[in-house]
């Protein structure tokens, strides 16, 4: 069984970074993409930045040179780097996995940007 475990989140002022962890039980090189997702309350999750086996990368509009995705497959674990943070960053940030036919989620990991 698949489990993704999401750490680093926190609070942080405006402009501050975070750096966000997907530890995964297993070889992440068995999932044909890993992202992260994000919610904020009253909104639907999205997607916030997508890291492929091959290693390509791609980026929600509102995070693009602010955020950054890789991977360390040694380890086994997926990094969300995040800077220029801002209010609005604040969400629930979820690790994804994806195996076809399955999606695996973590369980989330809060970060709250203040202004």
């Amino acid at each position: 069984q698949v489990q993704l475990v999401e750490s680093g989140g926190g609070l942080v002022q405006a402009g501050g970074s975070l750096r966000l962890s997907c530890a995964a039980s297993g070889s992440i090189l068995s999932f044909s993409s890993m992202a992260w997702y994000r919610q904020a309350p009253g909104n639907q999750r999205e997607l916030v930045a997508r890291i492929s086996r091959g290693g390509s990368t791609n980026y929600a509009d509102s995070v693009k040179d602010r955020f950054t995705v890789s991977k360390d497959i040694s380890k086994n674990t997926v990094y969300l780097q995040m800077s220029s943070l801002k209010p609005e960053d604040t969400a629930v940030y979820y690790c994804n996995a994806e195996r076809w036919p399955r999606s695996y989620w973590g369980q989330g990991t809060q970060v709250t940007v203040s202004s």
